[in-house]
Order: structure tokens, then C-alpha cells, then sequence
């Protein structure tokens, strides 16, 4: 299956030169997505060939946590938990999530931001929609480990390698379609 079929590509926008991947048909197309998100999950999940479901692996168990970037990142984590086991750990902006939160302060290709986790403990996978400059993500892992989870991965659904990466990023991140 073309999975870029069911991805629009939306010239300027947000802002003038950026080219938009909407995602919204892969959303909306059931099949689509349930083999997404299958597909994403095997990318972290050690799925045995035959194996009687999701949650059968021979090797690499599901994480803890899935945690989710805001807020496309949410509906990716939580499909990802509910098909594979773990819960759901939401990385918000700042002001979204009630006390007490760990923040973490970083600069965007379009603005400064500021982004809140609640305190936990356990394996995480970190997820997203899109890979582009690797920014929130890489605030993502750094306030994660600040706020006690043991990140093991980095999982996102588009990984756009055509844009350049903040400075510093080493972050090894799985993707199901890559944009060159």
C-alpha cells in the first residue's frame, strides 16, 4: 500500500515556502490506518513471523509508555497502545497539563516553545506525526529522561530528510514513510 496516496502535500502553509504533509485522509481511512498503525508498532516491536497477534513478539516487548508529542503525536500514541500494550504519556504545551509537571524551553522553525510531561518511571517510545527539523523531538527525549522515563526509542510516522536538522541532533528515530 502507497501510504504517501493518502497524504496531501499543502504548499505555504504555515507559513509561506513550507509544504504541509495533511495527514487527514490516512486518518479518516480506517484500513489505512490500522495498518499504519500496525506497521509503526513493528518497527519497535520484535514481531514474530505467524505470531497469533499483536502483542505476540519474540524479542523486544512493548514499552511502558507511548509517549505523545502534541498533539498529532497523541492520536499515534494512543492507537500504538491500544494495538500493542503500554500506555499513553502526553508531552503538551505549556499550560495544558495541571501541576505538578517537568518544562522544557526550545526554539522552533517558527517560534520559541515551551513543553510540559507529568513525572513517571519506565521504558518509552517517544511519538510523533513528523520528523522535520527534529527540535520538539529532541526536547521531547531530553525532558523525558529529565522527568524520570527511560527512552529506548524515537518513532514517528513521516520523516521529511529533506529538511535540515537543528544543530546537535543524534537521535536514532524509526519512520513508515520517508519524504527525500
Amino acid at each position: 500500500m502507497l501510504y504517501k496516496d493518502y497524504i496531501t502535500e499543502v504548499p505555504d502553509f504555515p507559513i509561506e515556502g513550507v509544504s504541509f504533509k495533511d495527514i487527514s485522509p490516512l486518518l479518516a481511512n480506517n484500513e489505512v490506518l490500522s495498518e499504519v498503525i500496525n506497521r509503526m508498532g513493528a518497527l519497535i516491536i520484535d514481531v514474530s513471523e505467524g505470531a497469533p497477534g499483536p502483542r505476540a513478539s519474540r524479542g523486544r516487548k512493548p514499552p511502558d509508555y507511548w509517549i505523545g508529542i502534541d498533539s498529532r503525536g497523541f492520536l499515534f500514541a494512543s492507537a500504538l497502545a491500544f494495538h500493542w500494550g503500554g500506555g499513553v504519556v502526553m508531552c503538551r504545551k505549556e499550560g495544558k497539563l495541571p501541576p505538578t509537571v517537568f518544562s522544557h524551553s526550545y526554539s522552533t522553525e517558527y517560534s520559541e516553545d515551551t513543553i510540559q510531561i507529568k513525572q513517571g518511571s519506565g521504558t518509552a517510545v517517544i511519538v510523533d506525526d513528523v520528523l522535520a527539523t527534529g527540535g520538539t523531538l529532541q526536547a521531547t527525549n531530553h525532558l523525558a529522561k529529565s522527568a524520570g522515563y527511560d527512552v529506548i526509542d524515537n518513532l514517528v510516522l513521516i520523516d521529511l530528510k529533506y529538511v535540515p536538522r537543528v544543530e546537535d541532533f543524534n537521535l536514532e528515530v524509526r519512520s513508515l514513510i520517508q519524504y527525500d
